[in-house]
């Protein structure tokens, strides 16, 4: 008899570049929005995955230099949906569980981090908006954020301090 076998898929890792000021309204409503609201990236993201947000600034328009990974957590939704702010503007959304966590600079981190092949012009990298980790760089920047991570694992829920 051939019993198939469960092998859930691995966890990936994604960085969304956004401002602070946008970092809190997401932090508030538990949701992450990336690349002014295309549902494409948010789609790429799974149930479980690690999320961290980095802010260049503080404010979108006239924000001062930030230049800060302000946010992390995980995927908590299922899948991205589309949500009403105008009337003519309905960006896609991703639900995402935050955890306790400082924002920390990235500059002390630029020389470790596997996504800066150019530490001149480290900004290059971050241009799309969202962008794949990896589990290590995702665990470096945890570490800096001081996160207090909550993983969940086969259904079992354990705290994790990085």
């Amino acid at each position: 008899m051939n019993q198939q076998q469960f092998f859930p898929p691995p966890r990936r890792y994604w960085l969304g570049v956004v401002s602070r000021s946008h970092v809190a309204c997401g932090i508030a409503g538990g949701f992450a929005q990336v690349c002014h609201g295309k549902a494409g990236p948010l789609q790429r993201m799974a149930l479980g995955d690690g999320f961290v947000y980095y802010s260049p600034k503080t404010d979108l328009t006239d924000g001062e230099p930030l230049q800060q990974f302000t946010a992390i957590g995980q995927v908590s939704g299922n899948a991205a949906y589309p949500f009403a702010m105008a009337p003519d503007f309905t960006p896609y959304r991703r639900d995402i569980r935050w955890f306790p966590a400082q924002a920390a600079p990235i500059q002390p981190l630029l020389p470790r981090l596997s996504f800066v092949t150019d530490l001149r012009h480290w900004g290059y990298a971050l241009r799309a908006g969202h962008l794949e980790l990896t589990a290590e760089d995702f665990s470096l920047i945890a570490t800096a954020m001081q996160a207090e991570m909550r993983e969940v694992s086969h259904g079992i829920c354990e705290s994790v301090q990085r």
